[in-house]
């Protein structure tokens, strides 16, 4: 897939023309790319988040360290940047936080991808499938209890009142929606290994080859498995008036808070690969799956690549709309929208 390529120029042009400025004033961040977790090497070895997007962009950028960051920053000549954050809400958030508030660098004008890894719903997507996010929520903020506590069949969840400003985030939709039709009908990588592992689902969305979707990401700190919970986390969207729950991650929401304390949310999207699905297979006991799952991948998967979307994620991510190394200099057929109603002007802040 090179579409992602065109969304990030795109991003990049908003920030305004390169400019030749001194050595000390800050780096003006056009798009800041997160990423949560690496399993080795930034490059040459297997490939976590992080390491398609160092390939891509980074690898003759120096490593910025910033204190009460995980990991380093990097930053190329076209102002895209981006590090690994960690992962988990609070490990995120806390490197963001840090990265934000070093004045090496200007974030007034920066668009934020929060890029990585998860699980969807069978009935709502399939391993492959690339999501944007519409609604990022926390799945964690509220009362819960333990079944046999409650009415059979009864929920298990209560949100507290006092979290509405900071358990659910809206991204904007005319952001959102320019990023969808510059991604919708790019060529999704796929696999034997992940079609064979889609047939011990019975839905239809399950079985379906991987494709661009839209969506709730949920942020939860714990890596909710069966579906008892997932249908817990379906009722949590639609109690909070967001879309449907498509993606389990464990970082949007946090970060999106930080991000919105700063800057605000307008700026900000997420996309998650789904790498396994939130339920095992029909005849499977959710705690058999669980515990044959390694980190974000599939059980059924020895690498994140072979049965996920990790592999046309990665795609996107190395190659240029035009074919040319340097993808970020080039401009896209399409601007970013806030940036087609004022050139070089900072989008309204929400």
């Amino acid at each position: 897939m090179r579409l992602l390529a065109a969304v990030l120029a795109a991003l990049a042009l908003a920030g305004g023309a390169r400019a030749q400025v001194p050595a000390t004033a800050p780096i003006k961040v056009k798009v800041f790319v997160a990423a949560m977790f690496e399993i080795g090497e930034n490059t040459g070895d297997r490939a976590g988040e992080f390491q398609p997007w160092y390939e891509r962009y980074w690898r003759q950028s120096a490593p910025r360290t910033v204190r009460g960051a995980l990991k380093p920053v990097y930053c190329n000549p076209d102002g895209v940047c981006g590090s690994t954050l960690g992962m988990g809400k609070v490990n995120a958030s806390a490197s963001m936080q840090a990265i934000l508030l070093d004045p090496a660098y200007d974030f007034s004008q920066t668009y934020f991808v929060l890029s990585g890894v998860g699980g969807t719903p069978p009935s709502r997507g399939t391993i492959g499938d690339v999501s944007w996010a519409t609604w990022l929520v926390d799945y964690d903020l509220g009362h819960r209890w333990a079944p046999e506590e409650n009415t059979p069949g009864a929920p298990t969840f209560m949100p507290r009142a006092g979290y509405e400003e900071y358990r659910r985030f809206k991204l904007d939709p005319i952001l959102v929606g320019w990023a969808v039709r510059l991604s919708r009908g790019a060529p999704m990588q796929d696999s034997d290994d992940a079609r064979r592992y889609r047939m011990r689902y019975a839905g239809a969305r399950a079985r379906a080859a991987p494709s661009v979707m839209v969506g709730t990401h949920m942020t939860g700190d714990t890596f909710f498995h069966g579906p008892g919970l997932s249908k817990e986390a379906q009722s949590i969207a639609k109690l909070y008036g967001a879309d449907d729950y498509v993606i389990t991650e464990m970082e949007a929401a946090a970060l999106a808070l930080v991000i919105k304390r700063q800057w605000g949310t307008g700026r900000i999207l997420s996309l998650r690969g789904a790498v396994n699905f939130d339920q095992g297979a029909p005849g499977e006991t959710t705690c058999s799956i669980s515990t044959r799952r390694r980190g974000k991948q599939p059980a059924a998967s020895p690498r994140p690549s072979p049965i996920s979307a990790w592999s046309a994620r990665a795609s996107w991510t190395t190659s240029s709309p035009t074919g040319r190394a340097g993808g970020m200099a080039h401009r896209p057929s399409e601007p970013p929208p806030n940036e087609r109603r004022k050139t070089r002007a900072a989008p309204p802040l929400r």
